[in-house]
């Protein structure tokens, strides 16, 4: 299989929150990009559905923790109904489609971070 991606993806747990007209979830990510993020939602969000979306990034700079916030809007690119998960029945990736130079660098600098950690173990598959 081709890989299509353009950018870099990374297996990360990030708070997140998606909001459109009907309902603000509150989330995490399975995965992530500088273009997109993979989720998992509670409820069903249609393929083509715009948000506005909040990332928390948690940066270590010497020995303090800070956390930036991302904001950007996104569009549903892909959902995946998963049977008998419990918590989250769905998955969903978003497409990145509004964010300013400085959030995105912001997130290019975590995703590269991130590649010289060891990978966090992730028991659910992606």
């Amino acid at each position: 299989m081709v890989e299509r991606r353009k950018h870099s993806r990374i297996k990360r747990i990030l708070p997140v929150k998606l909001s459109h007209p009907e309902c603000d979830i509150l989330t995490e990510t399975k995965n992530i990009s500088v273009s997109g993020a993979y989720c998992s939602v509670d409820k069903p969000v249609e393929v083509m559905t715009k948000l506005a979306i909040v990332l928390l990034l948690s940066f270590r700079k010497n020995k303090n923790k800070i956390v930036k916030k991302i904001n950007c809007k996104g569009v549903v690119v892909r959902k995946d109904h998963v049977k008998d998960n419990g918590k989250h029945s769905y998955h969903v990736g978003i497409y990145f489609n509004e964010m300013n130079e400085r959030d995105k660098k912001t997130l290019l600098s975590y995703i590269n971070s991130c590649h010289k950690l060891p990978e966090l173990v992730n028991s659910s598959p992606t």
